[in-house]
């Protein structure tokens, strides 16, 4: 068979490696809450300058870098994998850094407001010590809060303020965390749960310093209200432009947004026929509706209270590693570990997190289960597991991890790209369902379900953004908002909380949402272009070997990494 390029160094360390190393030296100091989220130690008590200055110093290092990767002469195809896939990541990010977007970040997912709290999620908190640098942390965030704040000011005198919507939806977030009984009396009610036994000057330090972190947050609302409200657009698109920018920065690859628009509900209309074939396997005769209340109903397919779910949830990641380790992959020891976690905060998300750099803390899927939910449905979240742990994110991300013997740092655990990784997730969930653990029509109908979610996205997401013509099913012409959420609750069978936010996701993130379905079909022409290379000799468990192999670079350099040898 013929193989692509090891992707290993012709020694190590490269001279491209240095460069790849240094930067995420360098990168550490300048975002600890990076090192937190890859589990690199050393950091965990800072928290990054989001001022207009830290971000200045953030381009300052990209500009340096790749002006030393334009330089350098490779040594090896892994050299040239490197170059071009960095090149691509900070060229990008300062595309995105010129035009205004990291300055003015606010949205209700994916922003400083929600990063700078949920770093505490991932934080060592066994020790006295772990403690000791929690509390250190706690006491940085009305700092860090006030810096932000200095680059979301700079953007509005600009002419650049997120959506109105977006500003309303995070002022909300501010509150829902400094309630009573919200995220932070939680978090303090936990730190001094008495098992911890933690001495009596620290425990006054952790009620100081997170009753100053939730004085923050509620200063925030109040900043966010008074500042930037008045000036937020009620226009939720970016424009075209824009647009485009993201959609290149979140894929790796360039696409023709017509074409892809039409492929969405094209691919939507496929999806929706396979729901309605197996709603009546559910029931002859039934709708999908009336499949999905059949399956709700059903006390097979139910879970009652958060412990089992995550039971249910770990049951399930450990099952799967053990039925595709050594036939479908082969799975590293420390990857075959994946912890199953509720998550502390209530927003209905359900997301993973790798391990850290030495797997010390492993991959974790956390489950944010939504205020005062207890029944849960498992037909649905099938799917959703493999999405996540294996063969999804956990295999992706955490076998890249363990990888150090052909990836260089920045390889290893900085170069994420969404439609590398989350288009990796949904052809993982399309694997499973080729290896045939969707047959049950349950978990075929969850399966279905989701794949009509994230091509939905698709239609709305670059729709909206980009001010294409509204499908024919809610009344052509101009998208608006209600016609946005009519076509998503269409399409997604999930509450209407969930579905808000999601729909708020979409508009606030543009070009995000996409990279799933986008992603998946990328993967899929890949598959299927090294398939008609290699024909009989074609193995599926050593194209995926290859594949990852080479870690989470855009899908452009990734194509061109795996094509290299086909094309001399």
């Amino acid at each position: 068979m013929t193989r692509a390029p090891e992707t290993a160094p012709a020694s190590r360390p490269s001279a491209v490696d240095r460069i790849a190393d240094e930067f995420v030296r360098e990168s550490l100091e300048l975002s600890p809450l990076t090192a937190t989220y890859v589990g690199i130690p050393g950091h965990d008590d800072q928290i990054d300058d989001f001022s207009p200055d830290g971000l200045r110093a953030q381009s300052e290092l990209r500009r340096r870098t790749l002006a030393a990767l334009a330089a350098v002469e490779p040594a090896s195809d892994a050299d040239r994998i490197t170059i071009t896939a960095m090149t691509e990541r900070l060229g990008l990010a300062e595309e995105m850094y010129a035009a205004g977007i990291v300055e003015s970040s606010l949205n209700v997912i994916a922003s400083p407001l929600q990063d700078i709290r949920a770093a505490f999620d991932l934080m060592p908190a066994e020790t006295v010590e772990h403690w000791a640098t929690i509390a250190l942390r706690m006491g940085r965030i009305p700092l860090a809060l006030e810096q932000y704040q200095e680059s979301l000011v700079c953007a509005r005198d600009k002419g650049t303020v997120s959506a109105r919507r977006q500003v309303e939806a995070c002022i909300q977030q501010c509150h829902d965390l400094v309630e009573a009984e919200g995220y932070f009396d939680g978090f303090l009610k936990g730190a001094l749960a008495p098992h911890r036994a933690l001495p009596p000057e620290l425990r006054e330090r952790l009620t100081r310093e997170v009753g100053a972190a939730r004085d923050a947050y509620a200063r925030m609302a109040e900043f966010l209200r008074d500042e930037l409200l008045d000036e937020a657009p009620t226009e939720d698109a970016v424009g075209r432009d824009e647009y485009a920018l993201c959609s290149r920065y979140f894929l790796g690859a360039e696409v023709d947004l017509e074409e892809t628009y039409r492929w969405g509900q094209e691919e939507l209309a496929r999806i929706t026929a396979a729901m309605q074939d197996v709603a009546h396997q559910v029931r002859p005769g039934a709708t999908v509706a009336e499949a999905i209340a059949l399956l709700d109903e059903d006390p097979a397919y139910r879970l009652d209270g958060t412990d089992a779910l995550r039971r249910w949830m770990q049951d399930e990641a450990d099952e799967v590693v053990r039925l595709l380790d050594g036939e479908h992959f082969d799975i590293p020891a420390p990857v075959r570990e994946i912890e199953c976690c509720i998550a502390p905060t209530q927003t209905g998300g359900i997301y993973y997190t790798g391990p850290s750099d030495d797997f010390s803390r492993p991959g974790r899927m956390w489950w944010s289960v939504p205020k005062g939910v207890t029944e849960f449905t498992t037909w649905r979240e099938l799917t959703t597991v493999y999405h996540e742990g294996v063969p999804g994110h956990h295999l992706q991300v955490a076998q890249t991890v363990h990888n150090r013997e052909r990836l260089n740092t920045w390889r290893r655990q900085f170069s994420w790209t969404s439609g590398h990784g989350e288009g990796w997730a949904l052809y993982a969930e399309r694997l499973m369902a080729d290896f045939g653990h969707m047959n049950d029509p349950g978990n075929r109908m969850g399966w279905l379900d989701g794949q009509s979610l994230r091509a939905a996205r698709v239609v709305i997401d670059i729709g909206v953004h980009c001010g294409f013509e509204a499908p024919a099913e809610v009344g052509g012409g101009e998208w608006t908002y209600d016609k946005a959420w009519a076509y998503l609750t269409a399409h997604a069978n999930m509450e209407e909380a969930v579905l808000r936010f999601e729909l708020d996701r979409y508009l606030g993130w543009p070009g995000q949402a996409p990279s799933y379905k986008v992603g998946e079909r990328l993967w899929l022409q890949l598959r299927d272009e090294v398939r008609r290379h290699e024909g009989d000799a074609f193995s599926l468990k050593e194209f995926h070997r290859r594949a990852l192999d080479i870690g989470g670079v855009g899908l452009d350099t990734l194509r061109t990494a795996v094509l290299h040898t086909y094309r001399g």
